[in-house]
């Protein structure tokens, strides 16, 4: 892959912060990055082209970081969750009961093979989506809060399903794998923790900060890398990798300056190349010559929406429903790896993105609603 060739991508993902500048859309910036690919991709003119192998190598370490960022995300340290996780909980495992179904009778209508598959993508539910628009908007009090470990559990639950229900045949391999990955997020966690409680992480920080090493985003990376790899060898998607991590680092706090380090690395430069990647893989064509496909992209948005509409029995009001139905991650995932191992049919992964956008804008519909009908954080 050329410079000239990487100008053009990072071009093409200025389309994200174009098209969510207006903030009455409330377009999450990912939708403009994977326009600018549909554009230049497959659907589009053809000059991007995803099967090249430098395009690909760096859209992998942007899939990871991004998933890495998603896991910092999920407010694991936050006291507040603690009231809230049983009744978060039950919601979480009610949208799953109700999605296990629904992916069943769509694979069994479309004949793909695939429910277990599907079941996971609707119960899914996409932190790096969701918290954000959380915070955008300034939703809060008790009701919001409960939808924190909601999404939280549905997040890391459907991660770590993935594997397993992508490729049923391989799910025992998948399983050692994931556990493997978990494992290693696991030891992270308390060896980084031990460094924070003993102030040698401190220690590190301020000379990095002195003297503008960048020792603590060096050190991230090069586990994010590392885990990566585990992740690969053992036949997982780098996304459990990157996910695991960043949650490992939630929990023992992230510090501030490493936070905006990660940003200008992930959202600047390598997470915008994954989305045109990604975009640039899909081909509508497919979608318009076999009308089957849009159907069932149809039917998993939808699948997805109404799965998380059943929380609205336990309680949870029809807004919140809506934008816990958001889902992203795990869609791409899916797409990624079912693409890369021939899993899923021509067109199928296509589908699947399909599906995610449908959630994507009944998730900012929903999170406009709960705006509106006062569902805000207390001011000060």
């Amino acid at each position: 892959m050329s410079f000239t060739v990487l100008a053009v991508i990072l071009a093409a993902g200025l389309l994200g912060p174009a098209l969510a500048l207006p903030q009455r859309w409330r377009i999450p910036i990912v939708i403009g990055e994977l326009l600018g690919g549909l554009i230049l991709g497959k659907t589009g003119l053809g000059y991007l082209h995803a099967e090249d192998a430098g395009f690909t190598q760096l859209a992998t370490i942007g899939f990871a970081l991004v998933m890495f960022v998603a896991g910092t995300h999920v407010p694991v340290r936050d006291s507040q969750l603690r009231s809230a996780l049983p009744s978060g909980t039950l919601r979480a495992v009610a949208v799953g009961v109700v999605a296990a179904v629904l992916g069943a009778v769509t694979a069994s209508v479309f004949d793909t093979g695939h429910p277990a598959l599907y079941a996971v993508l609707m119960a899914s539910s996409s932190a790096a989506l969701i918290l954000p628009t959380i915070d955008s908007l300034g939703l809060g009090g008790p009701r919001v809060l409960q939808l924190l470990p909601q999404v939280a559990l549905a997040d890391t639950a459907c991660i770590v399903a993935l594997p397993l229900a992508i490729d049923p045949p391989n799910a025992v391999r998948a399983a050692v794998g994931s556990l493997l990955v978990v494992g290693a997020g696991v030891l992270l966690y308390l060896v980084l923790n031990r460094l924070e409680r003993n102030g040698v992480r401190h220690r590190i920080h301020r000379v990095s900060e002195r003297r503008r090493f960048a020792v603590e985003l060096r050190i991230n990376l090069i586990i994010v890398f590392a885990l990566a790899a585990l992740a690969t060898e053992t036949h997982v998607s780098v996304m459990l990798a990157g996910f695991v991590f960043g949650l490992a680092v939630s929990a023992v706090g992230e510090a501030r300056r490493l936070a905006h380090q990660l940003f200008a690395v992930t959202d600047g430069f390598l997470g915008p190349v994954f989305f045109v990647w990604l975009g640039s893989s899909l081909d509508l064509g497919e979608l318009v010559s076999e009308p089957h496909l849009l159907l069932l992209g149809a039917a998993l948005g939808g699948g997805a929406i109404l799965a998380h509409l059943a929380a609205r029995v336990l309680g949870q009001p029809v807004s919140l429903t809506l934008l816990a139905s958001a889902q992203l991650g795990v869609p791409v995932a899916a797409a990624t790896v079912g693409t890369q191992l021939q899993i899923l049919r021509p067109g199928e992964s296509t589908a699947l993105i399909l599906g995610a956008l449908i959630t994507v804008a009944v998730a900012s519909l929903g999170g406009s609603l709960a705006a509106r009908a006062g569902l805000t954080a207390p001011r000060d």
